[in-house]
């Protein structure tokens, strides 16, 4: 089979009225291209597709999309929407509601989603002459994760991810993981990332494509696995100028990598899409496409020196004051509502905690070797 693999879809305050509009040329230009003759076009739906104004308490931004917006992926060729991350659930369960009415209403598949923990891990199979092909997503535990006696998204489980790799690889031919996790604004994984990513790899997994850091990152293959840490985002128009966790994220935040897969011969091809005048996303080309293309085999090239690791460790030192700034405010005398929160946010999230040993080393780090 032919799968098009796709990350973040969110219409901002530049994009919103088109998607009403149902605009798909000024929003999609020629990357509409990329979706014909596959067998599967999978994107990656981080907001509530609704109407509601009562968003859940939380750190961060609300993230919702207009109705029209399942209808315009449909017609885009979207055949499979992954709706597991950390913005699904954002208007809680009215705005799961529209959601999925919404994606019914279109005939959209989707995946990543489930009535308690155990029903969000049902697995989304596509079977075609013969092959079978299972797509697991999973995100990090930001808020929208399923609780064992609350619907919500399928999270990454160290130990239930891995065996539901492994039993899906023993009844399909391929494997294809979305992993909504890691840090926002890094091009390189954690350790512990791409330790787990490996430990997928070895249990079955064909391809593991990271999403969630709106930024592309590095790739490499692993045990005949291809993992890409950082997708970067689909379609999640901002202004340039913007920053984040105290970085500079306009030259990363606009560009994202088209994934095309092959199931058969286990080829994959990955081409660089770029935002344009605050509107919608085109195929880059020229001097913007080849930068893109060498940077990203720089990165790649230091998966394989260990260069990668300094990387990481510089994004740490850029957000350490994040991470400093909740200690001292937790261990106020009375800390406020909003203080205790982050303090709790930042324990809950494996992202955040791997920042955490990063900045925070113990002895046994620096003993004798």
């Amino acid at each position: 089979m032919k799968a098009l693999l796709f990350g973040d879809l969110c219409p901002t305050v530049s994009t919103s009225a088109l998607f009403e509009k149902k605009d798909i040329d000024t929003l999609f230009t020629d990357t509409i291209g990329l979706f014909k003759d596959n067998d599967i076009n999978f994107v990656n739906l981080e907001c509530a597709i609704t109407d509601s104004e009562a968003d859940i308490p939380k750190i961060g931004p609300a993230l919702k999309a207009p109705v029209e917006t399942a209808e315009v992926l449909k017609a885009l060729g979207v055949n499979c929407c992954g709706v597991s991350n950390n913005h699904f659930f954002d208007f809680g369960i009215k705005g799961v509601c529209d959601s999925i009415k919404a994606l019914n209403d279109a005939h959209i598949p989707y995946t990543g989603f489930g009535e308690n923990y155990e029903d969000s891990r049902k697995n989304f199979i596509i079977e075609k002459n013969g092959e079978r092909v299972c797509i697991i997503t999973v995100c990090g535990r930001e808020y929208s994760y399923a609780l064992d006696d609350r619907m919500g998204c399928r999270p990454f489980d160290e130990y239930d991810t891995v065996e539901d790799v492994r039993k899906a690889k023993e009844d399909c031919d391929r494997v294809i993981v979305i992993y909504h996790g890691g840090n926002e604004f890094c091009q390189y994984p954690s350790p512990g990332v791409r330790r787990l990513c490996h430990a997928l790899a070895k249990n079955g997994a064909d391809v593991i494509l990271g999403q969630h850091s709106h930024c592309i990152g590095c790739y490499e293959e692993y045990d005949g696995c291809h993992i890409l840490y950082g997708q970067g985002n689909f379609h999640f128009v901002k202004e340039v100028g913007i920053s984040g966790n105290n970085i500079d994220i306009s030259k990363i935040w606009n560009q994202c990598l088209a994934v095309k897969y092959d199931t058969k011969t286990n080829g994959i091809e990955f081409i660089p899409v770029v935002t344009y005048d605050n509107k919608g996303i085109k195929l880059a080309k020229g001097e913007e496409k080849t930068q893109i293309l060498e940077n990203f085999e720089k990165r790649n090239k230091q998966l394989e020196t260990g260069e990668w690791k300094k990387g990481w460790h510089d994004f740490c030192l850029a957000v350490e004051k994040f991470y400093t700034d909740v200690l001292k405010n937790i261990y106020t005398k009375e800390p406020a509502f909003i203080q205790r929160e982050m303090f709790a946010h930042y324990l809950d999230c494996y992202a955040h905690t791997e920042v955490w040993r990063e900045l925070f080393k113990t002895f046994n780090c620096s003993n004798e070797k």
